[in-house]
């Protein structure tokens, strides 16, 4: 297969899926290395950016997902306008930015954090799939720990937990009383 085939079947499997294609599961397909897949898949990355096409391509997680680009959000949003999903609560962020630095922690902890109960932001953000149950502690009465998923990296435009903001850059915008949010 030459390089345009490949591109060829990644953007038809990308296509299809919805979701994201890890990067194995694109290799084991194609019967190619990981490392020659990833490069024909940065290389797609660039080429849709480039092209000025209505969809591009982002790596999240350990895969490959095709996307809408960000500029078409309030067409697309029309497409899709027969109920429109409320948005999350102040108290449902608040849990989630908890989650997404402490994870995997469990509801004592972030309720310790938050300082009140914090049960219906965490149902809320289980239904949106922006945080499920990652295991069980090893302690008495083995609690639920708590973690974000790949959802939430493609909700938030993340590719890995290691590119959300850093607690200290927050902290600095609010000593200088800028306002974060």
């Amino acid at each position: 297969m030459d390089i345009r085939e490949i591109e060829t079947i990644i953007e038809a499997m990308l296509f299809a899926a919805g979701g994201p294609v890890s990067l194995e599961k694109i290799s084991d397909i194609l019967e190619l290395d990981k490392k020659t897949c990833r490069s024909i898949a940065d290389n797609m990355i660039v080429k849709f950016q480039e092209s000025g096409r209505g969809i591009t391509i982002r790596e999240i997680g350990k895969g490959y997902q095709m996307c809408s680009k960000a500029e078409c959000f309030d067409y697309v949003r029309k497409l899709f306008s027969i109920r429109q999903k409320q948005g999350l609560s102040q108290a449902a962020f608040e849990t989630l930015a908890i989650i997404a630095y402490n994870q995997p922690v469990t509801r004592a902890k972030i309720e310790a954090l938050r300082g009140v109960n914090s049960d219906s932001a965490l149902s809320k953000l289980i239904d949106c799939s922006l945080v499920i149950e990652g295991g069980r502690m090893e302690a008495p009465g083995r609690p639920v720990l708590y973690k974000t998923t790949e959802n939430f990296l493609r909700s938030f435009g993340y590719k890995t937990l290691s590119d959300l903001p850093s607690i200290e850059m927050f902290a600095a915008r609010i000593d200088n009383g800028d306002k974060v949010g």
